[in-house]
């Protein structure tokens, strides 16, 4: 149920709608950046595309925020550190995929490079390029915004539950990164 204007002047929601509308209009990301791609994405935070007026304000502890851009090439060597820092990411919390590198690997097929980092954290949102666009992750975050009120409060919740059970199940997560 939206938000509706009764005759009295009040305003009538449910409590999922409110949590939900809070939830996806002031998302901060934690600030990280891996490679070319995080030029872009500071880019997109800087005064000519200001995500400040989406909500989205970067932080620099993960305890602090709720959504992870994770922007360039991740190596094998980095990986754990990238999973340590989701894990300290209170819930509810998202993760954007930005460029080629991030999503499936880039250019590097190689032994050193994660091919994905949906191989380790669950993203919600692929941008795609090389490297993208700050428009490119304006309309990322559009995206996760629009999943987010999709899902609802209770919705998103289950799913990550499902999700952590099911890494847990295959043995993906190494036991030095386990919580």
């Amino acid at each position: 149920m939206m938000a509706s204007l009764n005759s009295n002047g009040f305003v009538l929601t449910t409590v999922d709608e409110l949590l939900s509308w809070g939830r996806r209009n002031a998302l901060w990301p934690v600030t990280i950046g891996l490679a070319c791609c995080a030029i872009e994405m500071m880019h997109t935070a800087a005064s000519r595309f200001d995500l400040d007026r989406l909500g989205v304000i970067f932080r620099a502890s993960p305890r602090q925020a709720d959504l992870l851009i994770v922007a360039g090439t991740v190596v094998n060597k980095v990986a754990p550190m990238l999973k340590l820092i989701w894990e300290q990411m209170p819930d509810p919390k998202w993760c954007i995929s930005m460029g080629g590198c991030a999503s499936a690997g880039g250019p590097f097929p190689t032994y050193s490079t994660l091919q994905g980092v949906d191989r380790i954290i669950p993203v919600d949102v692929y941008i795609p390029g090389c490297p993208p666009h700050p428009q490119g992750l304006i309309y990322g975050i559009l995206q996760l915004q629009k999943k987010i009120k999709q899902m609802g409060v209770k919705k998103y919740d289950k799913a990550f539950e499902e999700f952590n059970k099911e890494i847990q199940r295959q043995g993906l997560i190494p036991t030095e990164v386990q919580v």
